[in-house]
């Protein structure tokens, strides 16, 4: 079920008002059975996962809790992680793995018969996975006491808002909410409405323009025109953000207006000035669960320049792959893990030359990082989006070498400029204000003008696009 379209705006009509009918303890059992009809309405088979998830890892958190011997709590620790990434490698990586070895033998002049599985990706596997694992790892550190209930922690895990795309939630943030009451205040419902609304602009107007001119410069074979080829590269550096922040917006739009607080997944990447600050903006969720339960526990920056290295590399490169079974994820992760080793080696000497240090110069210097970032992390995008690797070659060689401005080409740039600057707008004057919510403490009138126009504008694409409504991007991953 899509968040942009009329059966889920229908069904969200009557589970809101339910949840506004009902006690506590029979807002989070019919939150439970909404959450799963939202889930398996794409595929009911796929619920066993869920169910099969949620209820090996609530056991595993009683089990770890109860125990008071070492041994005994890293055995059911490491149990847990391996049935966690057991399920999600097999259906998400079994045929790229082995299609990778039937090729890496035949390269050796071995053949072998590659096994393939017609496997479907269950839907939101990756982030229901990695908030379920988190909450057992913080179980097992004593950072986090056990759910008591069965029910309380099902809905933990499957709270339709963040289920298929996150943001990925930690226990110790949303879990209290779901075993406490939760005030409705006004102020809350209407920054509720006002998030629904923009991430519904984000993905319908935004994302979806923008994948109208991804699609056919991605399609094209053979080597691409540079311009054009720029052009898809910028379009979906904002088709990516507009899907994934817009899904995130709403995801937290919808949940203020049920009384939780999810947390927030993006603060203005695209006006990052060096990579560790993207990767600070950008799905912050995931980021931190790769910090705190990957790069950390690998040693981190604690045992020495050359290990730092390695465990940047490292994870990266997983946070590459858990974006999909493809070498182009793979690579991507290494593009941003190479980026942020060598950003690492002259961040210091960096400081010490960087010019523009004279204070009504400086936004100079802050402007060239800027835009040097973004284009560092669009040819990251570039890579991302590719079908192939020998793809990702075709793009840079018509980037250097062949230029043609066509019709086709100025139509692309026009589309473009038009759906990308309905975004910078908005979000220049949140960066200017350093302010995400600047429009609940802009003046009355302005709050009513972008209210006003921002419901238009959605509303009416909304009904216009509904028989063409698209999936988020990753609902994929």
């Amino acid at each position: 079920m899509l968040f942009n379209t009329l059966p889920f705006a229908l069904f969200f009509v009557v589970v809101y008002a339910l949840y506004l009918a009902l006690p506590h303890k029979a807002q989070n059992k019919m939150l439970l059975v909404a959450s799963y009809f939202f889930y398996g309405y794409w595929d009911w088979r796929f619920l066993s996962l869920l169910l099969l998830t949620t209820g090996m890892d609530y056991f595993f958190g009683l089990k770890i809790e109860a125990s008071q011997n070492p041994r005994v709590r890293k055995a059911l620790l490491i149990l847990s992680i391996c049935l966690n990434l057991g399920i999600l490698g097999f259906f998400k990586y079994f045929n790229f793995f082995a299609g990778s070895f039937s090729d890496s033998m035949s390269l050796l002049g071995w053949e072998v018969d590659q096994v393939t599985l017609k496997i479907v990706l269950p839907v939101g596997i990756s982030f229901y996975t990695f908030q379920s694992m988190s909450y057992v790892i913080d179980v097992y550190r004593r950072e986090l006491v056990p759910a008591k209930s069965l029910l309380d922690f099902a809905l933990y895990v499957a709270f339709f808002p963040q289920l298929v795309a996150g943001p990925i939630e930690r226990a110790a943030h949303l879990l209290p909410q779901v075993i406490q009451p939760r005030a409705l205040e006004a102020g809350k419902i209407r920054k509720g409405i006002v998030l629904l609304l923009w991430g519904l602009f984000k993905k319908v107007i935004v994302a979806d323009n923008m994948a109208a001119i991804v699609a056919p410069i991605f399609a094209q074979e053979g080597v691409v025109n540079g311009a054009q080829a720029m052009i898809g590269m910028y379009a979906f550096a904002f088709q990516i953000y507009g899907d994934f922040s817009g899904y995130s917006d709403i995801a937290r739009g919808l949940g203020k207006m049920m009384g939780f607080d999810i947390v927030c997944n993006f603060n203005l990447p695209y006006f990052s000035q060096n990579l560790q600050e993207f990767w600070r903006r950008w799905h912050i969720s995931f980021s931190t669960w790769l910090r705190d339960y990957l790069y950390i526990p690998l040693g981190g920056n604690r045992k020495g320049e050359m290990r730092t290295y390695t465990n940047l590399m490292i994870t990266m490169i997983l946070g590459g792959l858990w974006h999909g079974a493809a070498w182009t994820f793979v690579v991507w992760g290494m593009y941003h893990g190479i980026l942020l080793c060598f950003y690492r080696m002259i961040r210091d000497p960096l400081s010490r030359w960087v010019p523009f240090v004279h204070s009504r110069s400086a936004w100079i210097g802050s402007f060239v990082k800027v835009v040097v970032m973004f284009h560092l992390i669009c040819f990251g995008w570039l890579i991302f989006r590719a079908h192939s690797l020998s793809q990702v070659i075709l793009f840079f060689e018509g980037i250097f070498s062949k230029w043609v401005w066509d019709w086709d080409t100025l139509r692309y740039f026009k589309q473009f400029s038009f759906y990308a600057s309905s975004l910078l707008i908005v979000q220049i004057i949140q960066y200017s204000k350093q302010n995400l919510s600047y429009v609940y403490t802009a003046p009355k009138f302005v709050r009513f003008s972008i209210g006003t126009l921002l419901t238009g504008v959605v509303m009416v694409s909304f009904l216009v696009g509904l028989p063409n409504a698209t999936e988020f991007i990753y609902f994929q991953f």
